[in-house]
């Protein structure tokens, strides 16, 4: 992948956001597994957590590092030294049933978000979202989502906090226990203003 659309992914010495590399493919489903097994384990179902196969997740994430579906999806890590301890996705938007696409507002999707539990409230997550701007913004992109749990106030306070809110959305997922009902944030990248970094 081509790094030049990072302006702002570099940091000081001891923290910065970069593309991942397939290296980093391991310690990315280490995060998402610590992340989701602390943050949202009463949010997801307890089979899924305790049964959790690192290994395959790392494999799923080497590959969408080594062969993203298209130029436009990237993954990005924070870093705290030489140590992975955030990371997030972006993509181009996927339409929800029922949704027309605004040729005018190109759209990106926020897929995941995450920062391992012991390393929060450093930054990084606002740091992985200032660089998903920055990559949007090289796109052309003028419209950013992401899904979250209705029930995630700590996510929902995070993305209100940079400017995000909710669009009126919303979707339940079959998780294979209780339904999980979610709500879609958004935020528009306007100049500087609305700019959610």
């Amino acid at each position: 992948m081509d790094p030049s659309p990072f302006p702002r992914l570099t940091g000081s010495a001891d923290v910065s956001v970069r593309p991942a590399r397939p290296e980093d493919a391991g310690d990315i489903a280490r995060v998402q597994a610590v992340a989701w097994r602390t943050a949202y384990r009463s949010l997801l179902p307890v089979e899924l957590l305790d049964t959790w196969d690192e290994d395959a997740a790392a494999r799923t994430w080497r590959a969408a590092v080594e062969a993203a579906p298209t130029p436009a999806h990237r993954v990005l890590v924070a870093l705290e030294g030489n140590t992975v301890v955030g990371f997030t996705a972006v993509g181009p938007a996927e339409l929800t049933d029922g949704e027309v696409a605004d040729p005018a507002a190109p759209t990106s999707d926020i897929s995941t978000l995450l920062v391992e539990p012991r390393w929060g409230r450093r930054g990084h997550g606002s740091r992985l979202l200032a660089a998903v701007v920055d990559v949007a913004r090289s796109q052309g992109v003028l419209r950013l989502r992401t899904w979250l749990p209705d029930s995630d106030e700590v996510s929902a306070s995070f993305y209100e906090s940079a400017g995000w809110e909710p669009d009126g959305w919303a979707r339940t997922l079959d998780t294979g226990d209780e339904p999980l009902r979610e709500l879609r944030w958004h935020t528009l990248l306007d100049g500087d203003e609305g700019d959610p970094a």
